[in-house]
């Protein structure tokens, strides 16, 4: 395998012809990538682009922008990655030293920008002649194609679900894949499945490989997600992506060690989140870029028919764009009806955030703690976030809530809550919030270390601009 692997799209993927772009390493000559249509944002939908590949040396990347004459400015995102580049008209060209996420952004527009995805080389692609291996090839794959495919020795051994029914919660899906015990389903490079898979009751199930699931043609799915882990355990995904789910991307509901990798997302959808988690512990999650229309990562307590705590939770190097709500959220949905749920050990730690908007002023926090049902949030820790000017929100929101759409009863109490190395660039208009709700529903032992806003560490809430209220105790900073 060379430094440098490029996938062929399948003949019926969706491109898009605002940017031509090539790659090319010292060990190789220059290979054009296929550019994939993506659309972003809810408010007003638009067409994106993404380009993929791998690789395992420093690679130069050439794009060429078409839908604007006049390039006055070029910012390559997270601006954390320092990639510098260099324009000729309407050719742009830079460096990249390692694999990463980013996004090329041409005058300013965030909504018909280039993700580039420079992944890793894959090291562990499973063996395809292993009967629990289920290799999905380079293509467009519909319902039908897998369930002809599962007939075959080395399958699955499952057809598609088409009729879903639990606990009775009863809806018709008719493009799930449903995933046994002990198998590993692996999605070449170049392969698109239009449809979703469902980890139901299973436990050691592997997902991986460059493979899409695409979604964007199910308006009467709203249901719809990309990948449902409930009631298993041992899970992991690797290295896909989901394109517009109309609702949830990952969606995880009384699971426990639970593993996501190098996950990339696109969303336009109301409610459709990054990767949300119901009554779930032991998860782990690393190197992700969600771009979503609403939050990008939300933990909860029991809701629907998931029931009980949430614990030990990470997410890792990542990369989070909440086109609406929220990038980070804590606590919302939790057990009112009896004593509600624990939230507790969550790590946050070294992410770029690189949007935050949402018209609704209840809804706004790009860090978020909102203890509803009775729930208890506490020992959660924020280090190394890195938080771009965002359009519409407020930086912390750490309240005691009592959200009539969704909360029959107030929170219990949030506790010791840390954040350290956050790196704010961007205006502070509106301020940040730490309320509790009355009297024995508080907020308490929130410490600010080292967090900066537009380079000056601040060092009390009047600097940070952060309102509080009577039920809060012992917020402190430190350098």
């Amino acid at each position: 395998m060379g430094s440098i692997n490029v996938f062929n799209p399948a003949k019926e993927a969706v491109g898009n012809d605002d940017f031509s772009v090539k790659v090319r390493s010292k060990s190789s000559d220059w290979q054009k990538l296929f550019v994939y249509e993506v659309k972003v944002d809810m408010h007003e939908v638009r067409k994106a682009s993404m380009v993929t590949f791998d690789m395992d040396e420093p690679v130069e990347i050439e794009v060429t922008c078409h839908y604007t004459k006049e390039i006055k400015k070029v910012d390559i995102r997270p601006l954390a990655k320092n990639v510098a580049s260099e324009k000729n008209g309407s050719v742009i060209r830079f460096l990249l030293e390692e694999p990463s996420k980013i996004s090329v952004e041409i005058n300013g527009d965030r909504f018909h920008n280039l993700h580039l995805f420079a992944n890793p080389m894959e090291n562990n692609i499973p063996n395809v002649e292993d009967p629990n291996v289920f290799v999905v090839e380079p293509g467009i794959h519909r319902p039908e194609d897998l369930l002809r495919d599962v007939q075959k020795p080395n399958s699955l051994g499952e057809a598609p679900t088409i009729i879903f029914f639990r606990k009775g919660m009863h809806y018709i899906e008719q493009v799930v894949f449903n995933i046994p015990s002990g198998k590993t389903l692996y999605l070449e490079g170049g392969s698109i499945v239009v449809g979703s898979f469902l980890c139901d009751s299973v436990e050691d199930v592997t997902i991986c490989g460059r493979g899409i699931l695409y979604l964007a043609n199910f308006e009467r799915f709203s249901s719809l997600r990309g990948v449902r882990i409930l009631f298993s355990t041992n899970i992991t995904i690797d290295g896909i992506m989901t394109i517009d789910p109309p609702h949830y991307s990952i969606y995880i509901g009384e699971s426990e060690n639970i593993k996501i990798s190098n996950f990339k997302t696109f969303s336009t959808r109301g409610w459709s989140d990054g990767i949300d988690m119901m009554s779930s512990s032991n998860i782990e999650i690393n190197d992700v870029f969600l771009r979503t229309s609403d939050d990008s990562v939300a933990i909860y307590g029991s809701r629907w028919a998931y029931y009980g705590d949430s614990r030990n939770i990470t997410v890792r190097n990542s990369i989070l764009w909440a086109d609406v709500a929220h990038p980070l959220m804590i606590g919302t949905h939790g057990d009112a009806e009896r004593n509600g749920d624990i939230i507790e050990n969550i790590l946050y730690e070294n992410i770029d955030i690189l949007e935050h908007h949402e018209p609704q002023p209840n809804y706004w926090g790009a860090m978020t703690i909102n203890a509803g049902d009775k729930n208890i949030v506490r020992n959660v820790t924020y280090k190394s976030i890195r938080v771009e000017h965002f359009e519409l929100g407020q930086l912390f929101d750490l309240r005691v809530v009592w959200n009539k759409k969704y909360n029959p009863a107030p929170g219990t109490s949030i506790s010791n809550i840390h954040f350290e190395n956050i790196d704010y660039r961007g205006i502070t208009e509106n301020p940040s919030r730490i309320y509790g709700y009355d009297k024995g529903r508080e907020v308490e032992g929130v410490t600010f270390k080292n967090v900066s806003i537009n380079g000056k560490v601040v060092m009390n809430e009047e600097e940070a601009n952060i309102s509080s209220n009577h039920f809060t105790k012992n917020i402190t900073f430190e350098k």
